[in-house]
């Protein structure tokens, strides 16, 4: 009996704003890796003979580059972040061997296990995103369980975030001192702002109450 050993991947969150993300393949599947890229603001290029309407579409915007052919050796120079989403294994193959010639990060749809990460199933409410995976034994699964936790996170959380990474950046535009910030940090997330919202009794906070609670917290 052959056991499996699954890669014990590490959580991480991309900023790949203005980053030069390069996807070889121009079907369903790079659609939905083009359509994240696009929402993160990255510098999209997509690689690939022909292009899917909603890719053409994307194009037609100004959306995404398109380089019309296959791909070629040296395609990922410069690239922050690589995608192989083709039908054919060969060329994924090589994809992947660039990228990591290049110690550029890469997904290979056609393997997960041969590139160096894989894309979980995600929710999003507003800044709160939550990511699911099963290390690449069971995408489907994962999906139904993202959609499980998405049943438990209702509207409330999105208002919730956003007071929070307003309140966090007003926080380190007035208060240099490391301790005093982790402090007053502290306090917020004590504050029981998400009972308020699912009872409707809040309301979001101008800067001047936001100051206000700053000014009161700061010394405690």
């Amino acid at each position: 009996m052959v056991t499996m050993v699954l890669p014990y991947y590490i959580p991480i969150m991309l900023n790949c704003t203005g980053k030069r993300c390069v996807v070889v393949g121009g079907g369903q599947i790079a659609e939905r890796k083009v359509t994240a890229l696009i929402a993160s603001s990255a510098d999209t290029v997509v690689i690939s003979p022909l292009l899917t309407p909603h890719l053409m579409s994307c194009y037609e915007k100004g959306q995404i580059h398109w380089i019309e052919r296959g791909y070629r050796e040296g395609d990922l120079q410069g690239a922050f972040l690589a995608y192989a989403v083709t039908d054919d294994v060969q060329v994924n193959r090589a994809v992947v061997a660039e990228a990591e010639y290049r110690a550029v990060p890469v997904n290979d749809a056609s393997d997960g296990t041969r590139g160096s990460f894989i894309t979980p199933a995600s929710l999003r409410r507003g800044g709160l995103i939550v990511a699911v995976s099963t290390s690449g034994a069971g995408p489907a699964v994962s999906k139904r369980l993202c959609q499980e936790v998405d049943a438990m996170f209702g509207e409330h959380y999105e208002a919730y975030i956003d007071f929070l990474g307003k309140m966090r950046m007003q926080i380190k535009e007035r208060v240099a001192d490391q301790d005093k910030r982790q402090r007053l940090f502290k306090k917020l997330a004590e504050m029981d702002l998400l009972t308020q919202i699912r009872e409707e009794r809040f309301r979001p906070w101008s800067v001047e109450e936001m100051t206000s609670w700053i000014d009161t917290y700061r010394e405690e």
